[in-house]
């Protein structure tokens, strides 16, 4: 399966799996952009990334952990 921008919850998912000590407090947007183009998934042009996208990928990231 391939990652891409548009799939915020995916990204926020393979980055929870990767990283699941990670405290979101201390996460920030250009952590959150340099470990999803690491992903072995992600697929997407790099330079297509801004604060929003990044905020909804830590948005979804901090939502599945409190489920």
């Amino acid at each position: 399966m391939s990652l891409n921008w548009e799939a915020t919850y995916a990204i926020a998912l393979a980055l929870k799996g990767k990283y699941p000590e990670a405290d979101l407090q201390d996460v920030s947007l250009q952590q959150i952009y340099q470990w999803t183009i690491a992903l072995d998934e992600f697929e997407d042009d790099p330079a297509l990334a801004n604060d929003d996208i990044l905020a909804r990928i830590y948005q979804d990231w901090f939502e599945e952990t409190l489920s």
